[in-house]
């Protein structure tokens, strides 16, 4: 097991803040965000401070329509540079692409060419080869990259080992532990961050987590995990993301020590963009619903459905969902 790294008094200097806002928010719009809007995140998150900006996806158009979504569901290299030029920061690009929903030997091109910096490569534990092709692609052509295993809450103990086997062997920068259902406990967080961790570290590579918050735990299980060592650290303001959302960036930065992370700009962010956003109807975080689908480990389809729709039966769809076993 590993040592409890730090103390609520120190800050370690591998920790690296990955803002997730468009990416995991747009799946909230359809990806439909003003210009305004993220240019003043990209500027919001330069200044407070954040490591790693997420744009969005490099989904394929043979599979989206683009006409259905907003750019960020491609994030095509000229509406990347639209927006940071040629990245003069010390924040970094990111972008995910999905095993199976991305073209990725058309659409990602050289690193020399793109302002993107890291290629996180998003996977199901059943196609992990998949995403190691992809991973010898990005970095062939010259990327960081990570893979982060979706719904791990969902695998068995002997396919995790094995997964991170794999993962260890390959070239990859780091190993991304993604909570997708919000369903897993401080506890589990602990015990899957030292496997996770001493897969990463016998070869060389970092851990990351990527926590949803239908349990309320989003903020607690990413603080968790990086007390066990974890360095990575997915956020977005007021924790916009899918269904129930993400771990808040600006909860997460509140309790970094490292003087180098700022809340006032992503205070003046969410007073300016999220409260409107909000009050135009989008709709992400904790409900009841969002609560149930987690503690019984579903993926919340239903309930977005359920929000959309508006229910207030929460016994019904609790059993309902009891219905579904």
């Amino acid at each position: 097991m590993s040592k409890k790294r730090g103390s609520l008094l120190s800050y370690r200097p591998d920790i690296k803040v990955v803002d997730a806002t468009l990416r995991d928010g747009g799946l909230v719009n359809d990806f439909r965000f003003t210009e305004d809007f993220v240019r003043d995140l990209y500027a919001a998150n330069v200044a407070a401070g954040i490591d790693y900006m997420e744009f969005g996806y490099k989904a394929s158009k043979d599979i989206f329509d683009p006409k259905d979504f907003g750019p960020w569901k491609f994030c095509e290299e000229a509406d990347l540079r639209n927006i940071v030029g040629d990245n003069d920061t010390d924040m970094k690009i990111a972008v995910m692409a999905d095993v199976g929903r991305c073209n990725y030997k058309r659409d990602i091109i050289p690193r020399e060419e793109s302002v993107i910096d890291l290629v996180r490569i998003a996977t199901y534990i059943n196609t992990i080869p998949a995403a190691l092709d992809m991973v010898r692609h990005c970095k062939n052509m010259g990327y960081e990259t990570t893979i982060n295993i979706m719904a791990i809450s969902n695998a068995k103990e002997s396919e995790i080992t094995e997964a991170l086997q794999l993962i260890g062997e390959s070239e990859v920068d780091g190993i991304y532990l993604v909570d997708s259902y919000g369903s897993l406990y401080m506890e589990q967080i602990d015990d899957l961050s030292d496997q996770y961790l001493e897969a990463a570290e016998n070869t060389g590579k970092f851990t990351g987590i990527h926590a949803h918050n239908n349990q309320q735990l989003a903020f607690a299980n990413t603080i968790t995990a990086l007390t066990r060592g974890v360095s990575y650290l997915d956020a977005t303001v007021n924790g916009m993301g899918r269904g129930a959302g993400n771990c808040a960036s600006e909860q997460l930065l509140g309790f970094l020590k490292n003087p180098k992370y700022d809340i006032i700009p992503l205070l003046k962010f969410l007073e300016k963009h999220i409260v409107p956003l909000k009050e135009s109807g989008v709709v992400w975080g904790y409900n009841i619903p969002y609560l149930l689908t987690g503690q019984m480990n579903r993926h919340p389809r239903s309930a977005i459905a359920a929000t959309k729709e508006k229910r207030t039966d929460f016994l019904n769809f609790y059993l309902e969902l009891g219905d579904k076993d």
